[in-house]
């Protein structure tokens, strides 16, 4: 094999795992805390970021976005979360898994674009079957269906960070 199509080769491999992150570390498995932000303030702030260049390593709208990155960045902004920064860390993390049919907003959603079933990529669920994510380089963050046949390949879990809103009690 040529060095260019080696070089051809790395390049693509390097784009199609553009989410995958580095390996998890050693640290004991996250557990996310209480918080009292709503799923709507997720949801505005991740619709808000629809447009910001995907970058990989990213984590500010400034610098651009990969998708872990915005998800950390959208949860720490609007609800004060710090979550992993490694989509393998974030689908490690002690929070409950989620049916597809039970989906709410803010709940993060995880892909195996890279064929086979580990996670390479995660987003943000909005509702009505859709969800926020920072797709691929030279792309930007963007809304998608969950109905497409591409995502219901590669969907792999969704979790549930933040908690169900608690029913006032009346004395």
């Amino acid at each position: 094999m040529t060095a260019k199509a080696r070089l051809i080769l790395l390049v693509l491999f390097a784009l199609l795992s553009a989410c995958a992150s580095s390996p998890p570390s050693k640290s004991p498995i996250f557990t996310p805390p209480a918080s009292n932000a709503s799923a709507d303030d997720v949801l505005f702030r991740a619709l808000g970021l629809v447009g910001t260049p995907y970058r990989y390593g990213g984590n500010t709208p400034d610098g651009g976005f990969d998708c872990s990155g915005l998800i950390g960045y959208v949860y720490r902004d609007a609800a004060g979360i710090l979550l992993p920064r490694s989509t393998r860390e974030l689908i490690a993390m002690r929070a409950p898994s989620v049916r597809r049919d039970a989906l709410q907003s803010g709940d993060l959603l995880f892909f195996a674009t890279n064929g086979g079933g580990q996670v390479s990529h995660a987003g943000i669920y909005v509702g009505e079957g859709r969800f926020v994510h920072a797709p691929s380089s030279g792309g930007t963050v963007r809304l998608d269906s969950l109905a497409s046949a591409y995502w219901q390949n590669s969907y792999v879990d969704a979790k549930r960070v933040l908690a169900p809103p608690s029913l006032a009690r009346h004395p």
